[in-house]
């Protein structure tokens, strides 16, 4: 089966919040409302979420991902939470089990942004994958657990004058989308403006 044309497509986000507390209802998940505020903000393509709210098991995670990029077709999935050195935590290695290809530079680029406030930041093991099937392409981020760091680690840092001193990971994921047969995506440049080489640029 051919790729369905971008042009046809509607982007489609997965959010995905891991966590044994948050799926049981101990306390409120804030991983989920933190990822579509921001994408609320910084969007201005059309799209779709899809959210779920699982336990930190590893096998529950892979069918998750493997469900929003197959069965959904998901342009992009952001995970949040299961990316620390405790035990339970699993995402990582969900994510690289069920991935054709790894990005590592996503993964360098947000412990980066959180070294700038913590050290403990090395501790973390986000990875950023890609999945292929026979008609469909996404790309996976595992970003950090908590709201103020989802933020960081997506829009970058930037002066008090506004002016961008680090760059976000969402910066790179419209031209990444782009090479691997995904819908167009732009954005609010307020928020965070994409980079594309000129010859990807498409006119207004």
């Amino acid at each position: 089966m051919a790729m369905l044309n971008p042009i046809e497509r509607v982007l489609k986000v997965g959010l995905v919040s891991i966590s044994d507390r948050a799926s049981t209802g101990v306390y409120q998940d804030q991983g989920i409302p933190a990822l579509q505020e921001w994408l609320a903000s910084a969007l201005t393509t059309p799209s779709q979420i899809e959210t779920r709210l699982i336990a930190d098991e590893r096998d529950v995670i892979e069918k998750t991902l493997i469900e929003l990029v197959d069965g959904q077709h998901c342009d992009v999935v952001l995970t949040t939470g299961g990316t620390g050195p405790a035990r339970r935590d699993v995402t990582p290695e969900a994510t690289l089990a069920i991935a054709t290809k790894e990005m590592p530079g996503f993964g360098e680029q947000m412990r980066q942004i959180s070294l700038q406030f913590v050290p403990t930041a090395i501790l973390s093991r986000q990875v950023a994958v890609i999945r292929e099937t026979a008609d469909h392409a996404a790309l996976i981020l595992n970003l950090p657990g908590q709201p103020k760091a989802i933020k960081e680690t997506l829009e970058g840092l930037k002066d008090t004058d506004g002016k961008q001193k680090i760059a976000g990971i969402f910066a790179a994921i419209p031209y990444c989308i782009d090479l691997i047969g995904g819908p167009y995506i732009e954005t609010n440049e307020a928020v965070c403006k994409v980079f594309r080489p000129k010859s990807a640029i498409k006119p207004k």
